[in-house]
């Protein structure tokens, strides 16, 4: 049975909890959420009394969640996305849809498999709606765990503490390649060194990517170390434009590489990187899953499977 204190928790609750961890401050949130501070306070050390925990540590500097209080707040989080998720979803069907699949595709995903997996799914789905949205994989598996997305592609994630709750499956491995524009004076030797690389700047990843990764790792293997003026950034579209327009040098797993010297954009520099890299699936390990979140794994699955992308 639920525990007592579970009463005392209402929709608008789990507002004045996500209010209290972002303001850190009663007065604000009381005032945002329509409420009184007098009355806010009094509910937040009932709940307190009820559960038998502290939630947030007054300090100096205002409420700071503790231990207990960031866990109850990231299942208020939750609920509050599955409840928009609810609301955009029954908009959906009103419009006369049958559905909605969310999803969402790292760089190393967003120019190969993703938009190929669309297209199947567009196919074999004609009256789902696919909303699709490019980030950094620990942004993506943060949207996924809180409702916002259905399926997240991407590099393979090693960090299991992130991964808690999801399901996940290896779809290929791949090496990872440094790119260039076309008529980039390295694409005229007939070997490259890290010494010829080096003699430009890099566009790369953020830290803490699969793909940044396999650069550090390969640097370390060469007896190398990154030089500080690097470019980092997470934007397919960006990293493209900048290395049209310089002599920069840019990194790109396998098949997006591939995707992009198809299309005339970018060219594979001829130096193999020590390390590979695998992509991979993730979805959440709910009991209930909807029959389009299945069939949009089919989709992934058989693109992957094809080489597509």
């Amino acid at each position: 049975m639920a525990s007592s204190w579970i009463d005392r928790i209402r929709l608008r609750n789990l507002n004045f909890l996500v209010s209290l961890a972002q303001t850190h401050n009663l007065s604000h949130s009381a005032k945002l959420l329509h409420t009184t501070q007098p009355a806010l306070s009094k509910w937040l050390k009932d709940l307190e009394s009820d559960i038998g925990l502290t939630l947030f540590d007054r300090r100096a500097r205002g409420l700071v969640p503790t231990s207990h209080g960031e866990v109850l707040i990231a299942h208020a989080r939750r609920i509050q996305a599955q409840l928009d998720r609810t609301v955009e979803d029954m908009g959906v069907l009103s419009q006369g849809g049958v559905g909605r699949v969310a999803l969402g595709a790292s760089g190393a995903t967003a120019v190969g498999i993703a938009p190929h997996a669309i297209l199947l799914m567009a196919e074999g789905l004609p009256d789902v709606r696919v909303d699709f949205i490019e980030s950094t994989m620990n942004r993506l598996l943060e949207l996924l765990l809180q409702g916002d997305l259905d399926i997240v592609m991407g590099r393979t994630i090693q960090d299991s503490d992130a991964t808690v709750g999801l399901r996940s499956e290896i779809l290929y491995t791949e090496p990872v390649n440094l790119v260039v524009r076309k008529g980039h004076p390295l694409l005229d030797l007939e070997t490259v060194s890290w010494d010829d690389i080096e003699r430009y700047r890099l566009v790369i990843w953020p830290q803490q990517t699969p793909i940044r990764q396999v650069l550090e790792s390969a640097l370390v293997a060469a007896g190398r170390t990154l030089k500080p003026n690097y470019i980092e950034s997470n934007s397919v579209i960006a990293n493209v434009t900048m290395l049209n327009h310089s002599d920069f040098i840019g990194m790109a797993s396998h098949r997006a590489a591939t995707v992009l010297a198809n299309f005339d954009l970018l060219r594979v520099v001829p130096m193999t990187l020590r390390g590979y890299g695998s992509v991979s699936v993730y979805w959440r390990s709910d009991e209930l899953q909807p029959k389009s979140v299945e069939q949009t794994l089919a989709c992934i699955r058989q693109v992957a499977a094809a080489g597509d992308g």
